[in-house]
């Protein structure tokens, strides 16, 4: 840090990959402050808030748990991160997995309470299955560790709705319908 210089120390921006531990994303930011007191935040919050939820349940879940499980890919910086944020938190030891199957029962041995995670984009069937697949070996006792509440919704572009509302007027007119309203997946009859 100490040898980037800039044109403008007042036109400096920080903006960080969004999968990035929140702390270590905060410790950079304070670095940067100290070196460019006039820095500029994003107009947001820019470190996903499904990772970063994930991130604080993890921290919660990793204090108390012997052993915590990541369902996600090996090439997610997510789900590795997962790992990472759960041994710091505390964890005795933590696994990333794609499948159930590749739990090794080793990884119990004198383990009394499992943490179970996912990346942010991981199908929930395949944490259900890991779920049930230490429901079989004796963790049939689940604690859901919720760290924030999950509120925020996403409005589909105006150019896809516009597509989904012709799309839908096409099928009402096809089917002799008169179009004039209506929501897709819906009908009414006389």
């Amino acid at each position: 840090m100490e040898k980037v210089e800039v044109r403008d120390p007042s036109k400096v921006v920080w903006l960080s990959q969004t999968t990035l531990s929140v702390d270590e994303t905060m410790e950079t930011v304070d670095a940067l402050k100290e070196k460019f007191p006039q820095l500029i935040s994003p107009p947001s919050d820019d470190i996903c808030y499904a990772t970063q939820n994930r991130q604080l349940a993890v921290k919660q879940m990793g204090a108390e748990a012997d052993l915590v499980i990541v369902v996600g890919s090996r090439n997610s910086s997510n789900s590795k991160r997962l790992v990472e944020v759960a041994k710091q938190a505390g964890a005795r030891d933590a696994y990333l997995v794609d499948f159930a199957d590749e739990i090794d029962e080793a990884w119990l041995e004198g383990v009394t309470t499992v943490g179970v995670t996912s990346g942010a984009s991981v199908p929930e069937v395949l944490v259900e299955q890991v779920l049930e697949w230490l429901a079989e070996r004796g963790y049939a006792d689940v604690e859901i560790v919720k760290a924030a509440e999950e509120s925020i919704t996403f409005s589909l572009p105006k150019e896809l709705r516009r597509d989904l509302r012709e799309e839908a007027a096409a099928l009402v007119a096809e089917r002799g319908g008169s179009g004039a309203s209506g929501t897709p997946g819906t009908s009414a009859g006389a």
